[in-house]
């Protein structure tokens, strides 16, 4: 045994259950105390913090699933960071798995918690000696120093409460813990910035001379005071968070069934779901935590006055790379008579870089998740099923799903990699690719806990569905 399997071997992970597969409401009880938990954990703040810069990166802490200033400051970036790594060592050759196989799959889990592990460690560090969040200046420099060890460690331990909590939700909820915090983050985020009467600094807006938080109040007051601008504006805003919602949705619904029969038994079969966004939200996860990674290691550089990936007016990126990286709200621009012909290039590079990203990751994960025709093929073998008309061959289901399942993989990741970007541009709240994400999240999970209420009632469909 190697030195990586015995590190693999002695990490520290959540039990499973006994139970090969968990009740609709022990899974439900563990999710909504995960949940729960999340949120307490978020509004923990850290020990000595003094300068929190992080704080103007509002929409990048919603992205990351990260409350800044908290002891979940890191959120989930470490854990989509080592996924994001792992993933290309693995589409690339550089560091094959053998997926296709269970030791192989645990091999690649271990491996992805063992860098989350490091990233939690390597952020921590980042976050605190770049400046992002640093102790109070006032300190004697001695002080100072250790304070920003205490710092770090209080990073490092709310991201690795965040890494087990990610694998208590995949072994004893529904879904994941990645995908559960962005969507509590960007549901929170939407409809605070719908409904909230209160002001940016905290207090009632109504007769305080400041205009609140709600885009809804916004649009009523923009009325009532005769001030058309703002109340397009708002209004605008929150239309395309609702055609967002309902595109996404749509996309969701979207599916390919193929008729499989049970080979023995003539006239009963079933249909096989291939969902239009066959990775699902993957690919755009991956994409915008790369973005606010890119992002923050920009601010970092150009606080230690290195900015090679360019610089930033306040948070919004004013030169370099990051400028193409960033979506400007080309709604407002229009709306306010600011667009200009950089507005367009702009846009266009944005776009690119989702839709081109989000193949390339797409295709990463359909290979290394166990999505692929051959693994596919496999699960449908195992189940007694085939498609009818056809031997009942591996080989021959492999080629017949492979006519769907690499067109799905490619159309379904340019078609949420262009949603994502232009929901982006739109102006949304939360902004488009957290709507987007939060969407297709739910949604996803609204089927799991469908699927898992269905089997508790009739045990009988497990065998079917292969749960």
């Amino acid at each position: 045994m190697n030195i990586v399997d015995t590190i693999l071997t002695n990490l520290p992970e959540v039990e499973s259950p006994l139970q090969k597969k968990l009740s609709f409401n022990e899974k439900l009880k563990w999710t909504i105390i995960v949940l729960v938990a999340f949120f307490l954990l978020s509004v923990i703040p850290l020990y000595g913090l003094g300068s929190n810069s992080l704080a103007n990166f509002e929409q990048l802490s919603i992205i990351l699933g990260a409350s800044f200033g908290s002891i979940l400051s890191l959120g989930i970036g470490p854990i989509v960071t080592a996924s994001i790594v792992l993933q290309l060592l693995n589409g690339s050759g550089i560091w094959k798995f053998d997926t296709g196989t269970k030791e192989g799959r645990m091999r690649f889990q271990g491996i992805q918690k063992v860098l989350s592990i490091f990233f939690i460690i390597f952020e921590s560090a980042v976050y605190v000696f770049m400046g992002g969040l640093a102790p109070k200046a006032e300190l004697a420099p001695a002080q100072y120093f250790l304070m920003q060890w205490i710092l770090v460690s209080q990073l490092v331990i709310g991201g690795l409460i965040v890494l087990y909590m990610d694998e208590v939700m995949q072994k004893w909820g529904f879904g994941s813990g990645v995908s559960l915090f962005i969507a509590a983050n960007v549901s929170m985020e939407v409809f605070v910035r719908a409904l909230s009467p209160l002001t940016t600094t905290g207090i009632w807006a109504f007769g305080s001379g400041q205009p609140p938080v709600g885009q809804l109040w916004v649009f009523l007051l923009s009325l009532s005071a005769g001030d058309p601008t703002g109340a397009i504006l708002a209004i605008s805003a929150i239309l395309a968070t609702i055609a967002v919602f309902l595109l996404a949705t749509y996309f969701q619904s979207m599916k390919i069934e193929v008729p499989l029969s049970f080979g023995r038994i003539r006239g009963h079969g079933i249909r096989w779901p291939l969902q239009f966004l066959y990775t699902s939200n993957i690919p755009v996860i991956l994409i915008a935590a790369l973005i606010a990674n890119i992002q923050l290691v920009a601010k970092f550089l150009e606080n230690w006055g290195h900015p090679l990936l360019g610089t930033f007016s306040g948070n919004t990126p004013a030169t370099g790379f990051v400028l193409w990286m960033y979506s400007p709200d080309i709604l407002r621009l229009i709306i306010t008579g600011s667009f200009s012909s950089f507005n367009i290039i702009q846009f266009f590079v944005h776009l690119l870089f989702y839709v081109f990203g989000s193949v390339i990751f797409a295709l990463f994960w359909m290979q290394t998740a166990g999505m692929d025709a051959g693994s596919q093929a496999q699960k449908i073998m195992e189940s007694g099923l085939q498609i009818p008309g056809f031997r009942r061959d591996q080989r021959v289901l492999e080629s017949v799903l492979q006519r769907y399942i690499l067109p799905l993989t490619i159309m379904g990741a340019m078609a949420v990699g262009i949603l994502a970007s232009v929901a982006d541009l739109t102006g949304a709240l939360g902004r488009g690719t957290g709507i987007l994400l939060s969407v297709m999240i739910i949604y996803r999970m609204y089927e799991d806990i469908a699927n898992q209420h269905m089997t508790d009632m009739y045990p009988a469909l497990r065998k079917v569905m292969g749960k």
